[in-house]
């Protein structure tokens, strides 16, 4: 986590240090990245960098969350999704997300950070940071997921928990192979409408007499164990 003193910085400081951290980690990659290097290119000493970020991890985090805060400025704000029906909500999902991986695409420094991240966060170094990006995230998603519901977009007969776990896994899972893939702005809107019909497939309301979509079963949605 970054250090109430990095905030005492003058914006031009901050920058420094941020654009020299981004530079690294786009070209280097999370693992290769070196602190020192980062330092050297900010024209800082180590004992500052350590005044204001407890190490490497804690840096990349910053900077990524830096980093989609402004795609997500760049974007503007998720519109109204209760304003119609199932179709409807999905549509305005998935013309978003287009927008969002339209501009994650104009910026290729931020980018090749996070398609690097996806690698390095598997190793037990990296996992403070990438819990706080992704806790970052949980009410954005609570809440377009509760709003599914209203609209009857998204299943409720399962623990929200549960909901939220499916959707950030395939979030995820959808972020990282579309950051895999040749930049070609005409096949984006086809692959991501592809995608997200996977994922409204897996949270959507279902037919009520299909086995594979009877309700959870009430016991499971308890968070207490069964310590019987």
């Amino acid at each position: 986590m970054v250090r109430p003193r990095f905030a005492k910085l003058s914006a031009t400081q901050q920058q420094s240090i941020v654009q020299a951290a981004l530079d690294e980690f786009a070209t280097r990659g999370f693992h290769d990245a070196s602190l020192n290097r980062v330092i050297d290119a900010a024209g800082i000493s180590k004992g500052s960098m350590y005044y204001y970020f407890d190490g490497k991890e804690d840096l990349y985090g910053y900077v990524a969350q830096l980093g989609l805060a402004g795609l997500f400025e760049k974007v503007g704000p998720l519109p109204d999704l209760d304003v119609g029906d199932a179709d409807a909500f999905w549509a305005i999902l998935s013309d978003y997300y287009l927008r969002l991986m339209r501009a994650l695409v104009a910026s290729p420094q931020l980018a090749a950070m996070l398609r690097g991240w996806a690698n390095a966060a598997k190793g037990p170094s990296a996992q403070k940071a990438q819990e706080d990006l992704e806790q970052s995230s949980l009410p954005w998603i609570a809440e377009v997921l509760a709003t599914g519901q209203r609209v009857g977009a998204v299943r409720d007969d399962v623990p929200p928990a549960l909901l939220i776990a499916v959707a950030m896994g395939m979030g995820e899972a959808m972020d990282i192979w579309l950051m895999s893939q040749p930049d070609d702005d005409a096949a984006l809107p086809g692959l991501i409408a592809a995608l997200m019909s996977m994922i409204r497939g897996a949270v959507a309301p279902h037919d009520p007499s299909s086995i594979a979509s009877q309700p959870f079963p009430a016991s499971s949605r308890t968070t207490e164990p069964d310590r019987r």
